[in-house]
């Protein structure tokens, strides 16, 4: 039986006079304070903007018997040299560029995409992000980031795995950067130790620290149920577009619950025992391909072993400096080569370190379609998106944007060309990997409707 809070109602406003709730109020009752949303009643009448309407998009579950889907999204904050990217010809018969030749084993698992960005995202560096939100204007004063897709899905399907997602960095500015934001427009900050994430995955604690995590989650879970008389009283008192917010509010706070509920279910289970040793993390940021091919692997791993089904991986080159490569003398930060204004030496030390983005794919996209899943491999039931926010780091454009999609069931093997002067929405793609998944969404940021051409 629940215990009826002993806190004193809340003052409510008179809806028929506009009279405004403080901004900072609360509900409260056995010792946890809930913060409310804004609210129509916590600012007068004459100032409250119009609202559009509003959709909801729903999860369905996939069919019984079907393995299960996964995304893998990648931004390289600085992309790559597009002249060495992008096929000068479109269609299934296409002539691989320099980059993609060294994909050429998996031509039929990828589909490159050309013309296509983020509407209304500009402002050069800072568009990274918004890789995954498509959110506006990320350089302009007063900002506010939105979802990005991996937390759309994990919010829909997370709570079917250990870990509902993972957001991975390699050499981040911490608390600057990330692909991954809540529903809030927080940022969700970069895992880079790829030790710390084959712990997370397969190192089981102590009873003691299992217990600890426990108790830890079940301090949460009361908390609608300690302002439960004030939220019934207070949804009465207010009008009908507050109450349709709150009952929002109050919505995601009890799926928030439910999920520290699995959570804790979670904990109980014995994690997956894989033959991999735990990495050893290099410890210079110059050893930046090391920690991309450690990443990689750390995502197969937990794909194989369905730990998580969304990940996302920021490689701050932005914030990387001269990067070791065997072979190879790179006398420059990597920042400062992609300003290479056409200089010979700057674009041959560029092109190498591109390559090697193309081998290390290459080893990922292997490792994928070495793994079987029923009648398929890891790679047909994976969607590895691989991108960049700028489409040329050396002029800053945020258009164009070289982009490749892979695996996840599509029929691949083709140049999808939109017009690189009036490019084609990037964010219908990601309305296509969502409804591949199961959920039902036709809609995502700044989306038109699903990727033309992509079956």
């Amino acid at each position: 039986m629940k215990k009826k809070s002993s806190q004193s109602p809340l003052p409510m406003p008179n809806v028929s006079t506009g009279r405004a709730i403080a901004r900072r109020q609360f509900l409260r009752g056995a010792g946890v304070m809930m913060a409310l949303p804004v609210l129509d009643a916590m600012v007068p009448a004459f100032s409250r903007p119009a609202r559009g309407a509003e959709t909801k998009n729903e999860a369905v579950e996939a069919a019984h018997g079907n393995p299960p889907r996964r995304i893998l999204a990648v931004c390289n904050n600085l992309g790559l040299l597009p002249e060495n990217f992008f096929p000068t010809e479109a269609g299934r018969d296409y002539a691989l560029s320099p980059y993609l030749e060294l994909l050429r084993e998996y031509r039929n698992d990828i589909t490159v995409f050309s013309g296509v960005s983020h509407p209304d995202v500009d402002g050069g560096h800072p568009a990274d992000n918004c890789f995954l939100t498509a959110a506006p204007h990320p350089g302009r004063g007063g900002f506010r980031n939105t979802i990005s897709i991996d937390q759309y899905a994990a919010e829909r399907l997370g709570n079917q795995t250990r870990f509902p997602s993972l957001t991975l960095g390699v050499n981040v500015a911490q608390g600057q950067r990330s692909l991954s934001w809540t529903g809030a427009g927080v940022l969700i900050p970069c895992e880079e130790k790829a030790s710390e994430v084959y712990r997370r995955l397969f190192l089981q604690g102590t009873e003691e620290e299992v217990s600890g995590q426990v108790r830890r989650l079940k301090l949460g879970e009361s908390i609608m149920d300690a302002v439960a008389g004030q939220a019934k009283d207070l949804q009465r008192r207010v009008g009908a577009r507050d109450r349709e917010r709150l009952d929002q509010y109050f919505t995601g706070v009890r799926e928030l619950e439910q999920r520290m509920s699995s959570g804790q279910e979670w904990e109980r289970r014995p994690k997956p025992k894989v033959e991999t040793s735990q990495p050893l993390d290099p410890n210079s940021p110059r050893a930046y391909m090391e920690k991309v091919r450690l990443m990689y692997d750390m995502t197969r791993m937990a794909f194989e072993t369905d730990s998580t089904r969304f990940v996302t991986l920021l490689l701050d080159s932005v914030s990387s400096p001269a990067l070791e490569i065997e072979g190879k003398n790179l006398s420059d930060s990597y920042h400062n080569l992609s300003h290479h204004g056409k200089s010979p030496d700057k674009l041959t030390q560029l092109r190498t370190i591109d390559e090697w983005h193309m081998r290390l794919l290459a080893e990922l996209f292997g490792g994928l379609k070495s793994v079987r899943e029923g009648n398929e491999n890891l790679l047909d039931r994976s969607m590895i998106l691989y991108g960049s926010n700028l489409g040329n780091a050396n002029t800053h454009v945020t258009t164009n944007l070289p982009t490749m999609l892979a695996g996840g069931g599509f029929k691949h093997g083709q140049h999808l060309a939109f017009s690189k002067e009036h490019n084609y929405p990037l964010p219908n793609l990601f309305v296509s990997m969502l409804q591949r998944l199961g959920i039902e969404s036709d809609k995502f940021a700044s989306s038109t409707g699903t990727m033309r051409g992509l079956a």
